[in-house]
């Protein structure tokens, strides 16, 4: 009686879930082995070769670009949230709140105006770029449009805050007494930081680096506007594929293989957990 009950008040998420989230995939993972049409549709046949061409198309440079920037992303992201986590578990209840203000404000501004801003800020007369030329940390040469750097810094930018508010929730429920009770014990303050906190928010650690590392793995804007050409993501090739060649079992593919990449750590992390 106590399942069917569970099973009842499942089945409305489920529902939601099959219909807008697994069927969807399914549809793109069909239509990866569909033939193209030269006119912009789907063929009626179906075919391999849409999928081997995802290793003879020049992709594979592309799919180590976006892991390895996204990586960096995460290992920026968590380093930086770290230290955020554990003084907001610490402050006062008004400082608290002000500092949970500024994190958040970024999510009421859109985002593509917030992607516009970083191109102002690092474009080649930007106050950034004028600010670094005067304190002599750059040339008038020096660009910081159009590279890598550019990408992973917006990237850090827009997911910060989806590292900071999981690892804050862990450690608002932390015994902080546990760190006090290791310096005592003669434990320097990094060490503590290091062997009881940082494994007392680890279900936090976890969601974090999941979070900000399959959503880094899906950009394509933030590599359109700031990265050029030279630093294209997966995301930007599933954009051309589909938009520009019209050509939807490969987009489709390409979108296969992300959905691949994000599922793969969720489910690691999904095992260990168990």
């Amino acid at each position: 009686m106590k399942s069917r009950r569970e099973l009842l008040l499942t089945l409305p998420s489920l529902g939601w879930l099959g219909a807008f989230f697994a069927l969807p995939c399914v549809l793109i993972l069909a239509l990866a082995f569909r033939e193209s049409d030269l006119r912009g549709g789907v063929g009626e046949g179906w075919t391999l070769e849409t999928v081997r061409l995802l290793a003879e198309g020049g992709y594979l440079p592309v799919v180590w670009s976006t892991l390895w920037m996204s990586a960096v992303t995460t290992v920026l992201c968590l380093a930086l949230a770290l230290p955020v986590a554990w003084a907001l578990a610490r402050m006062s209840t008004a400082w608290r709140r002000a500092v949970l203000l500024l994190v958040v404000v970024p999510f009421l501004t859109n985002f593509i105006i917030r992607i516009f801003a970083w191109k102002s800020l690092l474009h080649p007369e930007g106050l950034v770029k004028q600010g670094l030329v005067w304190l002599g940390l750059a040339t008038d040469e020096t660009m910081l449009l159009n590279n890598a750097g550019a990408v992973i810094l917006v990237m850090v930018y827009t997911q910060l805050p989806f590292a900071i508010l999981p690892m804050y929730a862990a450690a608002e429920k932390f015994d902080f007494t546990l760190v006090d009770a290791a310096r005592d014990l003669g434990a320097t303050t990094w060490q503590a930081f290091r062997k009881v906190f940082m494994p007392g928010i680890r279900q936090g650690l976890k969601a974090a680096v999941v979070i900000v590392f399959v959503c880094s793995l899906g950009q394509y804007v933030i590599p359109k506007f700031v990265g050029g050409t030279g630093n294209e993501m997966i995301g930007n090739k599933i954009e051309q594929r589909a938009f520009s060649d019209r050509n939807l079992p490969l987009a489709s593919a390409l979108s296969g293989a992300l959905l691949l990449a994000v599922l793969l750590p969720t489910l690691l992390l999904g095992r260990k957990r168990e």
